[in-house]
């Protein structure tokens, strides 16, 4: 991320490390970059050898079933949708089939497959693939620069291969639109957390073009920024602190400007093309999405839990809610940085507050690593044979539950 000019204080917690000089040394923004780099490769390293083992369980447990292993990672469920509107556009009709209007995806990962397309004219799943997995090494060195900001190097490269070994994390690898999700949302929070505004704002709002939850990261951008803006101001008005410099405002209330823009943009735009205002969530109820404070969730938690005799995948979509609840009960004990907390916690409201379909719902938080950190920090501070044993375990459970997903589920991830 480029560097700026000093700033205020902002609405972070402290740091749980002495803070560091910024990176001043001559050579410009390549060679600044290329250090960035070398100091995020042990995490890179980490999160590539998690995915590798998991993608290698995958092929073989698929070469063993004899299914098709490029269908299912660049061609199959979701990953078909964006392919088609790469191809041939969105729908003009709201209709009344349900699970049928492509309005519900958002648009920025089938822009990508055709400006992609356009440059390498390879199948549009290999570029839709390519993409994921770009954008999942991205993410992972944006997780790792929020983790070691607010931790220390130790912790960040942890909670990078956390990420990787995710019970659902195999889709990291898939032409969905997760990975790039959570690199716009790793890099936005991380340039919240340096005062980077317009770079928040901008990142927040293609994030916002890529995924409807980007709503949760336009509000913990906006909001910190706004709420940054209040306390200087009232700082200044108390004395505490000198008047703030023109062209911080302005940047800082750019970047609370910027960050819902992608939302509302795509929201505004199908409901322009449908002629009524309410044409997008019209889309969603088409595909059993409506908010219902989780009741819903509840309901369906209590049935496979009390009721039915579940299958393996819905178990581990229970406990992957419930721990991510309990976690984020830990991220707040912990005091973690209020844009953390507020995308987290939006994140885990509309996730949970919706009766919509239940099995993708351990798919739809992996955005949400800052829940990762009270673990990552935890293995930072424990003996070395504890903290490998702990990620060995993780990474196998993931690879194999990785293969479930995709091979003994009958539906998609």
């Amino acid at each position: 991320m480029p560097s700026t000019s000093a700033a205020p204080p902002r609405i972070v917690s402290p740091s749980r490390r002495p803070r560091v000089a910024p990176d001043r040394s001559p050579g410009g923004r390549p060679a600044r970059a290329a250090r960035a780099l070398r100091h995020a490769s042990p995490a890179l390293l980490a999160y590539a050898a998690v995915r590798l083992l998991g993608l290698l369980v995958f092929a073989l447990w698929a070469r063993g079933e004899h299914r098709g292993v490029w269908h299912l990672l660049a061609e199959s469920w979701d990953i078909d949708w964006y392919l088609k509107i790469a191809d041939k556009g969105y729908a003009d009709t709201l209709g009344t089939q349900f699970d049928a209007n492509n309005l519900a995806f958002f648009p920025l990962h089938p822009l990508l497959i055709r400006a992609g397309s356009v440059i390498a004219p390879e199948p549009r799943g290999a570029v839709g693939l390519a993409i994921a997995v770009t954008c999942s090494f991205l993410a992972a060195w944006g997780i790792f620069a929020v983790g070691d900001h607010l931790y220390g190097r130790r912790t960040g490269v942890l909670l990078a291969a956390l990420w990787g070994s995710l019970p659902v994390a195999l889709v990291q690898w898939m032409g969905y639109t997760e990975s790039l999700f959570t690199a716009l949302t790793a890099w936005a929070l991380y340039a919240v957390l340096t005062g980077r505004w317009i770079w928040a704002g901008t990142l927040a709002a293609l994030a916002g073009l890529t995924r409807p939850t980007g709503v949760a990261l336009a509000a913990a951008v906006s909001l910190t920024a706004l709420l940054t803006l209040f306390r200087q101001h009232r700082r200044v008005r108390r004395g505490e602190a000198q008047e703030t410099e023109g062209g911080y405002l302005v940047r800082t209330l750019l970047g609370a400007l910027l960050a819902p823009l992608g939302w509302l943009s795509y929201v505004g735009w199908v409901g322009l093309r449908l002629g009524r205002w309410d044409g997008y969530f019209a889309v969603q109820k088409l595909w059993h999405n409506e908010w219902d404070g989780g009741v819903g969730t509840l309901r369906t938690m209590y049935d496979l839990l009390a009721v039915q005799r579940p299958q393996l995948f819905l178990m581990m979509v229970t406990a992957t809610l419930l721990a991510s609840a309990a976690l984020f009960v830990l991220s707040v004990g912990d005091r973690q940085p209020l844009p953390l907390l507020v995308f987290t916690g939006l994140l885990l409201l509309i996730v949970l507050g919706s009766k919509g379909v239940y099995f993708p719902r351990a798919r739809f938080l992996l955005p949400a690593f800052p829940l990762l950190l009270p673990l990552a920090a935890a293995l930072a501070r424990a003996r070395t044979h504890v903290a490998v044993t702990v990620m060995v375990t993780a990474a196998v459970t993931s690879a194999a539950l990785g293969g479930h997903m995709l091979l003994a589920w009958l539906g998609p991830p």
